[in-house]
């Protein structure tokens, strides 16, 4: 009996270095097109978000470790077809959920109520789109005119340098960055939160630090239409949110002044008409930022 329960003990200690994965059907929309298949056994998306978080806490405590992913139905459909696996298939689910977890984004399961845990899968999987589809374009943008450099290297390094200088004149507090670009896919946009302290440390989040850079560069190499927004809380003793702000075009970033950051806020973007200011915000001219130097070839 006793070298039965070593041998047990070793086995659970082994399934406990084992990692878990779910793939979890996010909106009501994607659950009702799942809902054709006989295998995928579930009545309402309400229940299936419940049912899913007991799997999780199930998990979570057999693995220790639990990641989340996104389950696309259409991707789906689209990987069977790819595969030529039967779509109506647990197993077929079962491998998707595998292959959109190695190559897709992911969130750790780490106790967090379903209704928490959803919102924030959304937030990393449209991150994620939004980077894969930036170095495609990247990619596509060919070699720097200036040094040869491809751009994937030459506009990333100008972006990073905008991106740090940015940062750099935007002093102590708590920012909000904000691009947009106008793609020919589409319109793509990416926020970075950052907190800088007085003693000039800097706190943000690398993930969408990287995706925020990778979206600039995309606008410095191919010269599409886009922009830059500062929203900043300065620290204990400023007054109010202050607003600063750079036009993206053909190739550069420019500083808005004063009064272009306030027709930008306020004004109605469908009719054009003014509207008023947000109470407690100042806008303010931006600083003009270094273009920044291309990389070594």
């Amino acid at each position: 009996m006793a070298h039965t329960r070593r041998r047990a003990g070793r086995g659970a200690a082994s399934w406990r270095e084992s990692a878990g994965m779910v793939a979890v059907v996010a909106d009501a929309g994607g659950f009702a097109l799942m809902r054709r298949y006989a295998t995928f056994r579930f009545t309402d998306h309400t229940s299936y978000l419940r049912q899913t978080e007991l799997l999780l806490r199930s998990l979570a405590g057999r693995h220790g470790h639990t990641s989340v992913a996104l389950f696309d139905p259409v991707g789906f459909a689209d990987f069977c077809e790819r595969e030529r696996l039967p779509q109506d298939s647990a197993a077929s689910r079962a491998r998707y959920t595998a292959e959109v977890a190695a190559r897709g984004a992911t969130v750790p399961y780490e106790g967090q109520p379903i209704a928490r845990l959803v919102p924030a899968l959304l937030v990393a999987h449209l991150r994620w789109e939004t980077w894969e589809l930036g170095t495609d374009l990247l990619a596509a943008a060919g070699a720097c005119p200036d040094c040869g450099a491809p751009h994937s290297r030459c506009a990333f390094q100008r972006a990073a340098g905008q991106l740090a200088a940015v940062m750099e004149r935007a002093g102590p507090g708590v920012h909000h960055l904000v691009c947009s670009l106008i793609a020919p896919t589409g319109p793509l946009t990416a926020a970075l939160h950052a907190e800088r302290a007085a003693d000039g440390s800097l706190d943000l989040g690398e993930p969408d630090a990287l995706v925020l850079c990778t979206l600039l560069a995309v606008g410095l190499a191919t010269g599409e239409p886009g922009g830059l927004v500062l929203r900043s809380l300065r620290a204990a003793g400023g007054a109010g949110e202050e607003v600063r702000g750079w036009s993206l075009h053909r190739g550069r970033l420019r500083a808005l002044s004063e009064g272009e950051v306030f027709a930008a806020y306020c004004t109605d973007v469908r009719t054009g008409e003014p509207v008023p200011p947000e109470p407690g915000v100042a806008y303010r001219a931006a600083d003009e930022l270094p273009p920044g130097g291309c990389a070594a070839p």
